[in-house]
């Protein structure tokens, strides 16, 4: 199994600081983006303690595929989805427990998501409203589903695009690490082909620019490091009102 892969982050053209973190965990195949929320910097921080406790879980997994972990197996999955399951509750508690060491932190928390890839398997997890697509055939498929509140007011009624541009509350999350001490983590799992291409995004991409720029972009740019450049690019374009992060990884069985 071979992953190209290309990630960058990008401030974007309203923010002071970015609150995007990003992993690119070769050796394990595991790949990240989180987008950190909260005042005084702390969103930041939670971003960081995600990817970090996550990196930090696969490597000590991987060192020692028997050592005892947090949190007890879910038979219904199996060892690789559950593994990826156990490292993000494992980052939420540390950030729902810095959230709680001093008031400054109070609220900090963060999206995640992740892929990753084992025994011919991709894996996708994510937490919150960071998006996980994958491009097949010139086709572009989101794999994630955004908890937000405004995909919960899309699912239960159907929206006119102009509802949805004037929906007052657009960005608010209603499930994200570090905002309670449990969490619920959506993983699926499918089988790539040689040549799938998935990309990992903050909604600081995705919130500015249309699938079908993304789907049109990554079709005309074969070049990884290229076609992540040209998606921030088009993003700050567009505004560039949040901190934009994208991943780009090639599957290739061998």
């Amino acid at each position: 199994m071979r992953i190209e892969v290309a990630g960058h982050t990008h401030v974007g053209m309203k923010r002071s600081h970015n609150e995007d973190n990003l992993l690119l965990l070769a050796d394990e195949h595991l790949y990240c983006v989180a987008d950190g929320m909260g005042g005084h910097s702390s969103g930041e921080i939670a971003s960081k303690i995600a990817v970090d406790e996550l990196a930090d879980f696969f490597r000590m997994t991987s060192r020692d595929r028997d050592c005892t972990w947090p949190y007890k197996m879910d038979r219904a999955r199996n060892y690789d989805e559950n593994r990826l399951q156990t490292g993000i509750k494992l980052a939420n508690v540390r950030i729902f427990e810095h959230s709680n060491s001093d008031s400054k932190y109070h609220g900090m928390g963060t999206t995640i998501v992740t892929v990753y890839f084992s025994s011919g398997v991709a894996y996708l997890a994510h937490v919150g409203d960071s998006r996980g697509y994958f491009l097949r055939g010139r086709k572009l498929r989101q794999l994630t589903e955004d908890h937000s509140l405004l995909n919960d007011y899309l699912k239960a009624k159907k929206l006119t695009p102009d509802e949805i541009e004037a929906f007052p509350h657009k960005n608010v999350i209603v499930r994200a690490l570090g905002m309670k001490e449990s969490v619920q983590v959506d993983v699926t799992r499918m089988e790539p082909r040689d040549g799938d291409l998935f990309l990992l995004c903050s909604d600081g991409l995705s919130g500015m620019v249309s699938d079908s720029e993304i789907e049109e972009t990554l079709n005309a740019v074969p070049d990884l490091e290229a076609a992540c450049q040209q998606l921030i690019e088009k993003a700050n374009d567009a505004g560039g009102n949040d901190n934009i992060t994208c991943i780009l990884a090639r599957y290739h069985p061998s």
